[in-house]
């Protein structure tokens, strides 16, 4: 685009302001070079917008600019949460922070500034997961907690997000209030202190060692079969992706005496992640060398976290001399695993009368639904963002929702909680339940594989597509907001992607179900139906397509399968 000299002017006194604010050598020069480069296009794109403090943080891309995730705009919006923080007695916070570039940095940044505002502190030594971080905020009773993370994405980002006292991500009205805060926070604003100073002083301190040994104990008091696990002879192949996953997962197999060998080239935290496209488990590349070492070693079960090990990917042998195995979608993980819960708390008589409570998004599988209210269990739909699914926790906890204890939380983006004492999704108490699931059923002489067919012979064979449209720059976000009004224009009976409309619920509307969200739920006559949701941290819209047929269905459905996948890839 033509950048206009008053764009030039406006963008060079802020990347003036941000050159003065900016502490980190690294970051301040790129903006420096941009500037006497007179690089206008470059400039524009760092500073025509600032990220923003969402409703639970921020993400961006690291570099230099108020567009940009820095250490500059990492304070800024900890002053922020500090601020917010200043109405509550004697308040803390407990920071973690995982591989990636500058996640080390970006966290004691945070916590000087914290410290600076009077706020108690505690900062781990070494990278942890978010599910642990969660952990650690409610078992030492902070006020909030902090995760440096971009989970997923690309090596170039970074984020940073805020959690409760409840150990969730920050719901309203706090998630609101902070935004509110950080978003206002100018650089003059910013309150800092030394690490000596803030250390020596007391109000900066290190995470205790027992909140991990805390962790370890409460994962494994959580097992429904531990005998299980005692007699298997079983070996498990993993990958952290070179995350964070990599102590906690291999420390709680390990001393639960499971044999597990690690790609040694993605064991190593390295934010760069080499040999990966993107360090997802989700993705069939990210899987590829573990899924090859499972072959070597005839592993019996296939592990991968993501770099924040919060998502965790499986994979299961397709035949009985395991030279072939099989990536498991979200869904098809959260189907097995929630089958296995219920029935477990059936079998065993768990839950002291209450009846067993799953909590999954709306983009996940309805089959979840089936098997919960078939063994006696309730499910409960909420909005994408594991948020959603620690608030409905919370609400058993004050006494709000009775009668019910929380069993399993899920999400088809590879997010599954089975613990109750942490508020986010856990790719490290999972794999232990992935792992006990596995050996309860081959005590029965039973495959996941053959379980999975099972559940689609007893509820139906159901699938689904997923898919994203990527708007990157200035203007995708107005292309998102067109797109969303297009689909708002859509009534029942109109035709899309070549199929007729039956009924249409958006989101943004009184009446549903849900807290109103920038989400569209079409329901076809044919039977299909699509979730259109644009991210709330990334520039992209997803699309979710589900899919269900009888159980002698299966093979119609999968043969027309690549048919609806193009249809809507086409059309949407």
């Amino acid at each position: 685009m033509e950048i206009t000299e008053k764009q030039k002017a406006e963008v060079l006194e802020k990347a003036r302001l941000y050159i003065s604010s900016e502490k980190n050598p690294v970051f301040r020069s790129e903006v420096e070079n941009a500037v006497e480069m007179q690089d206008w296009d470059g400039l524009y794109d760092r500073f025509y917008t600032s990220l923003a403090f969402g409703t639970a943080g921020m993400r961006g891309v690291i570099g230099g600019g108020t567009n940009r995730i820095n250490t500059f705009m990492v304070r800024k919006v900890t002053q922020g949460l500090a601020d917010y923080l200043k109405s509550i007695k004697d308040p803390s916070v407990a920071i973690a922070y995982d591989s990636r570039h500058f996640s080390k940095d970006f966290a004691l940044s945070a916590a000087l500034v914290l410290s600076a505002n009077g706020v108690r502190t505690y900062l781990y030594d070494v990278l942890h997961p978010v599910p642990m971080l969660s952990f650690c905020t409610r078992y030492l009773k902070a006020t909030a907690g902090i995760v440096v993370t971009a989970s997923h994405n690309p090596s170039k980002y970074n984020g940073y997000k805020v959690y409760w006292s409840d150990g969730g991500q920050v719901t309203p009205p706090h998630d609101i209030e902070i935004a509110k805060l950080a978003n206002a926070v100018e650089a003059k604003d910013i309150k800092d202190m030394g690490e000596d100073e803030a250390r020596k002083s007391g109000i900066l301190t290190s995470v205790p060692k027992e909140v991990d040994e805390a962790y370890y104990s409460m994962v494994k008091a959580s097992l429904r079969r531990p005998e299980l696990l005692d007699k298997a002879k079983i070996k498990v192949a993993y990958t952290p992706l070179h995350g964070s996953g990599n102590i906690p997962v291999r420390t709680m197999l390990g001393d639960l005496g499971i044999d597990v060998v690690v790609v040694n080239e993605q064991e190593e935290p390295d934010g760069s992640f080499p040999t990966v496209k993107l360090p997802n488990p989700e993705s069939a590349e990210a899987m590829e060398k573990v899924i090859a070492l499972a072959k070597k070693e005839k592993a019996d079960i296939v592990l991968g976290t993501d770099p924040d090990a919060d998502r965790l990917g499986i994979a299961i042998p397709k035949n009985s001399d395991k030279s072939e195995y099989q990536l498991l979608t979200g869904n098809q993980i959260a189907t097995l695993l929630a089958d296995y819960l219920l029935v477990t708390a059936k079998e065993l008589g768990l839950g002291a009368g209450k009846s067993p409570l799953v909590v999954k998004s709306l983009v996940t599988t309805d089959l979840v639904r089936d098997i919960a209210e078939k063994n006696g269990g309730e499910c409960k739909d909420v909005l994408t963002g594991f948020k959603y699914i620690a608030e409905q926790m919370q609400k058993i906890d004050d006494g709000i929702t009775k009668d019910r204890y929380f069993l399993f939380g899920c999400e088809e983006s590879y997010g599954f909680l089975t613990v109750n004492a942490v508020r986010d999704k856990d790719a490290v108490s999972s794999a232990v339940a992935a792992v006990e699931m596995m050996c309860y059923y081959a005590s029965k002489g039973i495959t996941l594989q053959q379980r999975l067919d099972a559940i689609y012979a007893s509820y139906g064979y159901s699938t689904e597509v997923v898919f994203s449209r990527d708007y990157e720059g200035a203007s995708g976000k107005e292309k998102m907001q067109e797109i969303m009004r297009n689909f708002r224009n859509l009534k029942a009976g109109d035709t899309l992607v070549g199929r007729k409309i039956g009924k249409i619920e958006d989101l943004l509307e009184d009446g549903t179900e849900f807290p109103k969200a920038d989400v569209i739920i079409i329901r076809f006559t044919s039977g299909e139906k699509l979730v259109v949701r644009p991210s709330g941290t990334e520039p992209k819209i997803k699309y979710y397509v589900f899919l269900k047929e009888g159980a002698d269905g299966r093979k119609a459905l999968e043969e027309r399968l690549g048919e609806i996948i193009s249809d809507f890839k086409d059309a949407l």
